[in-house]
């Protein structure tokens, strides 16, 4: 009896000898030079093309998120790059490795904390700013209640407003996409002074996420969005290590000056040779 052949269904790629079939399309006839490399990602993932104004918010993310100076994902892959120049594709893991819950990670944390409050309304949303700052107001009370930081809160060096995070929410404004994520991201904004005693500003990262949801996209699926945008970032970064090297001086930097320090000591400041 002859076994049948085995076959593995997939709605992306596929090719023979002659041809290269990509979301049911000729890749050459149909996508290339037609499809700008957003608007793939964005279909990749959704399964269906984005409109416009989609592609404009999601465009507008992918630039947003792309680079942010001397971050530790951009220093991780300088030094990976210092250590190992014949291993591109190692450095630029090492930064997008980096993307956690501090760095480009805050994007799918904070539209998922959105997406818990949201989903405890049982789709009753509200219909006015008013409405919107209570929601606001219980999610933040009860993840403080909880023990839980709001994600998508404070930022390490805008400390006052992030300034990516009002022209994000305008272009999702100006085409029609400002949905309950950024609209209870916003609220959060206005409302969390009262629960944590301080102002933070909405980062980046978070707006980036609630914007990503709004767009229907996965919420699952939003941290890789973001090391998508972080990997164009990072390319950059290492040419220009290439360019004009750091990462020489910064490990030179920190290993001449390491100071020992017994560790039955409580207070390093006062290690031999510290200031």
């Amino acid at each position: 009896m002859t076994e049948p052949t085995p076959r593995f269904p997939t709605s992306l790629g596929t090719s023979d000898a002659d041809q290269i079939r990509l979301l049911g399309m000729d890749l050459t006839a149909d996508l290339m030079g037609k499809v700008g490399f957003g608007e793939l990602a964005f279909w990749l993932v959704a399964m269906r093309r984005p409109t416009p104004g989609e592609n404009r918010v999601f465009e507008a993310v992918l630039v947003a998120l792309a680079d942010h100076g001397f971050t530790p994902t951009a220093i991780a892959a300088r030094l990976t790059y210092l250590s190992a120049p014949d291993s591109l594709q190692g450095a630029l893991a090492a930064g997008l490795l980096g993307g956690g819950s501090r760095f480009l990670g805050v994007t799918e944390d904070c539209a998922a904390f959105l997406q818990a409050a949201l989903t405890d309304t049982a789709g009753d949303l509200p219909t006015d700013d008013a409405g919107w700052d209570a929601l606001a107001l219980q999610t933040v009370l009860q993840a403080r209640a909880g023990g839980r930081f709001v994600p998508g809160l404070g930022h390490p060096v805008h400390k006052v407003l992030d300034p990516r995070t009002p022209v994000l929410i305008g272009i999702a404004e100006q085409e029609g996409l400002r949905g309950p994520y950024l609209k209870l991201f916003e609220a959060i904004g206005r409302v969390h002074e009262q629960v944590l005693g301080r102002r933070l500003p909405l980062n980046g990262a978070g707006v980036c996420g609630a914007a990503l949801a709004d767009l229907g996209l996965p919420v699952e699926m939003l941290r890789g969005f973001a090391l998508l945008a972080r990997a164009a970032g990072l390319l950059g970064q290492i040419a220009e290590e290439r360019r004009r090297p750091i990462g020489m001086d910064a490990y030179l930097n920190i290993d001449r000056n390491a100071v020992y320090v017994d560790p039955t000591m409580s207070d390093p400041g006062t290690a031999p040779g510290s200031a």
